[in-house]
């Protein structure tokens, strides 16, 4: 049997969770945090919460906000040096992926120092990082469980990878009624999101039993809330979808993914798209280009959001690939490259640089950028 490893933060999980907050700070030795976040939560009321949360219990707090969508490695560098000028003792993130990549960055540069595309790649982070306490707001990226970071190289318009043990922060805390106040787009590019780290991750080459359980169980839940959390915000679904992107998060830390995050990485480096809006487009295509390779698993995944039939393991991993396609095309979102792509000139570029993303390598079925650039035609 392969060995494997398999390394989460602590979790706390929970309706109300957040106002463990200030009492996690303080037992990592925190006193003066920077706090991590982006301008669509201050709207909501969330930062102005968690800023009495922790003026209630006697910390302090700098506050930084210049955070994008695809969080960039200038905001990177920027909230490094605040960190170190202002005597941070500990990083606290809130928001959805792009605050909690950019607090991972943050971190790496103020233990390790030098540039962050220095560390892009697996395991290159040398030095220890500070105390990291993360608040997820949507129920989707994983960035709160998983060793992944991803920041945007400006200068080359590409997305980098870096995955390393360190990045994992020391404690998550999942609020389930924080998904209240997010907006019907956002629940559903986070829950497709979720849906492809588990898709992607149960695929994996370096998945294992205890990757394989976490995926599955996402995937299920994903398939049977997504929807009842749009019609009526029910925050049974909505907890569901939270547990979901928990267990999904758990399993792609741990077995990787596939040339369809390596393709959305690419693709949002270039064109600063929503992340979780490209996997609709591109997931289904992936998953028919990886069917050689991997039918028993993917009819596994289709008798989940099929249900149980008595037929073939090829008709079943087809009828669940149709299945999600009419499931996200029912959801409203785009599902062809040409509705977010001005024309198809860049999909040459889109597939060379994802040959070379880390995601690619534990992709189950090898793949060239030929064979990349027929995915995002097959897409177009």
């Amino acid at each position: 049997m392969r060995i494997s490893k398999f390394a989460i933060p602590e979790i706390i999980f929970g309706r109300g969770s957040i106002v463990h907050l200030a009492s996690c700070a303080k037992r990592l030795g925190g006193r003066r945090v920077l706090l991590v976040s982006d301008q669509g939560l201050v709207a909501a009321g969330w930062v102005d919460r968690i800023m009495e949360i922790l003026r209630d219990n006697g910390l302090e707090w700098i506050y930084y906000d210049a955070v994008n969508s695809n969080p960039r490695d200038y905001q990177v560098h920027e909230g490094a040096e605040i960190y170190v000028r202002e005597r941070a003792d500990v990083l606290i993130a809130v928001g959805g992926g792009s605050p909690m990549d950019a607090a991972k960055g943050i971190a790496t540069i103020v233990g390790n120092g030098g540039r962050i595309s220095d560390y892009e790649g697996a395991n290159r982070i040398m030095r220890p990082l500070p105390p990291m306490i993360f608040l997820p707001t949507t129920a989707g990226s994983g960035s709160d469980i998983s060793q992944f970071c991803i920041i945007t190289d400006v200068e080359r318009q590409l997305k980098m990878s870096i995955i390393s043990r360190s990045l994992v922060p020391n404690i998550s805390i999942i609020d389930p009624l924080v998904l209240l106040t997010k907006s019907e787009k956002l629940i559903i590019s986070s829950g497709i999101d979720a849906f492809a780290h588990a898709v992607e991750s149960y695929l994996s080459l370096l998945s294992s039993p205890f990757t394989e359980h976490q995926a599955l169980k996402a995937m299920r839940l994903i398939s049977q809330n997504l929807r009842p959390a749009l019609e009526d915000r029910s925050i049974e679904a909505l907890e569901n979808l939270s547990i979901a992107a928990t267990s999904a998060g758990m399993s792609f830390s741990n077995a990787g993914l596939g040339v369809g995050h390596s393709l959305a990485h690419s693709l949002g480096g270039m064109f600063d798209v929503l992340h979780g809006l490209v996997h609709p487009i591109l997931l289904p295509h992936v998953m028919r280009f990886n069917l050689p390779a991997s039918v028993d698993k993917l009819a596994a995944i289709g008798r989940i959001v099929c249900g149980p039939r008595m037929c073939s393991s090829q008709y079943i991993a087809q009828a669940g690939i149709s299945w999600l396609e009419r499931f996200f095309a029912d959801l409203g979102v785009p599902v062809r490259l040409r509705d977010i792509l001005p024309d198809r000139s860049c999909l040459e570029t889109i597939a060379k640089a994802a040959v070379n993303d880390a995601c690619t390598l534990t992709n189950p079925r090898p793949a060239t950028w030929e064979s990349l650039l027929g995915v995002c035609q097959e897409a177009w």
